[in-house]
């Protein structure tokens, strides 16, 4: 993955993202480009279009704080996109330890999240791939090919479309959370082998994340087909982990009073027996849930049965 013009490529992107109507410029019948055009970036970011040329082309690399604020406002970038472009403007050298930067989650987090019975609590990397949960956490997505590896389930997974009810958002934002994750160390050799693969094996993949837009996790409400206890409609909020850099907490929760909280009760009671929190092994497996499948196989799909 080349990263070595990561500023001009995403400004290019972004550039090309926005429609001239929306800022108020006519389109005009002659219009050949895609987005707005060079200079109608540069001139609202009041810049030169010459030195916004040499920032798209890698040829200029130390714009200013205020050249990186105003370049901003004029592509129109939200919070976390405006974050994302200052760090690619300005990388911080990362120190490579071995081909990978081994990811280890503290005892005491593993042990709080069992602690947690009625609420699915997860673990991830900087490349999503999930480092540890807890019982109702592993319970959430087990019995998939990719149960370890968020981008993997979405992109890769036979089952995505039908365990996600709205997989187009959730497509958008995996891709966005990876971009977010990653920031500006476009090398990290994880990340270039998710990326590698994905633009291998699946076109829409390759699309979006040729669109550099940012989706920082946060909180939001996804949707869910669970195979055993049917649709699940949580709220999740992501934590960062101050103790270890670029993992995220992410824990559920379901509507007081919901079908979905009847539901996720059901899949609790279903997983009471299992392990507690523990780590995945890799891309396309979380152990830690594997008895919770194997319990889970032999109860009845029908809830109420």
């Amino acid at each position: 993955m080349d990263s070595d013009n990561l500023l001009g490529r995403f400004l290019r992107a972004r550039r090309e993202l926005l429609i001239p109507e929306d800022l108020g410029i006519p389109a005009g019948n002659r219009r050949r480009v895609v987005g707005l055009r060079r200079e109608e970036v540069a001139m609202p970011a009041g810049v030169s279009t010459d030195y916004y040329v040499r920032l798209e082309q890698g040829r200029e690399r130390n714009p200013s704080v205020q050249v990186v604020d105003a370049l901003a406002r004029a592509l129109t970038l939200d919070e976390d996109a405006v974050s994302y472009l200052h760090q690619v403007a300005r990388p911080v050298p990362v120190r490579r330890r071995g081909r990978y930067r081994r990811e280890r989650v503290s005892p005491t987090l593993s042990r709080m999240m069992a602690d947690w019975p009625r609420t699915p609590a997860v673990v991830l990397g900087r490349c999503l791939t999930v480092l540890a949960h807890n019982a109702l956490g592993g319970a959430l997505s087990d019995g998939h090919t990719y149960s370890g590896d968020l981008v993997r389930l979405v992109f890769l997974d036979p089952d995505a479309r039908e365990f996600y009810p709205d997989w187009e958002r959730v497509a958008v934002n995996t891709v966005g959370g990876l971009r977010a994750g990653a920031g500006a160390d476009a090398d990290d050799p994880q990340l270039i082998d998710v990326v590698g693969e994905l633009s291998l094996k699946s076109e829409t993949f390759r699309r979006l994340w040729a669109r550099h837009e940012i989706r920082q996790k946060t909180h939001e409400t996804k949707r869910f087909r669970h195979p055993v206890v049917g649709e699940l409609t949580l709220d999740y909020e992501s934590l960062t982990v101050n103790s270890a850099p670029g993992q995220q907490l992410v824990v559920y929760q379901a509507e007081p009073g919901s079908s979905s909280e009847r539901a996720l009760a059901l899949l609790g009671s279903l997983t009471a027996a299992g392990p507690s929190a523990g780590p995945s092994a890799g891309p396309s497996a979380a152990p830690a849930a594997l008895d919770v499948s194997d319990r889970l196989s032999t109860c009845p799909k029908d809830p109420s049965a």
